[in-house]
């Protein structure tokens, strides 16, 4: 029972350590979440705009699947929308 009490001893000091270290950068996290989101919600809307001015009918909805989408993966994860939008029309 010695060595249990120890062990999870030494888990809960690990753990206690990660998550100082998290909290450190979660507000880091959560601006860079914020900008991408932002960014690429704006972007998305012009893109829109752009393909309707042409003529070509492949734009994605801005709901908020696609700002989460925007702002964890970037200006790839738009890409990528725009990416099955064609798929889904052919």
């Amino acid at each position: 029972m010695d060595y249990y009490m120890s062990g999870v001893m030494i888990v809960a000091a690990c753990i206690f350590v990660l998550l100082i270290g998290a909290f450190r950068k979660q507000k880091e996290w959560i601006i860079n979440f914020v900008l991408r989101a932002v960014t690429g919600t704006v972007a998305a809307f012009f893109i829109n705009a752009f393909f309707v001015s042409k003529g070509v009918l492949i734009a994605i909805g801005i709901n908020p699947i696609t700002v989460i989408t925007s702002g964890i993966l970037g200006f790839p994860g738009l890409i990528m929308l725009y990416g099955i939008n064609l798929y889904k029309i052919l």
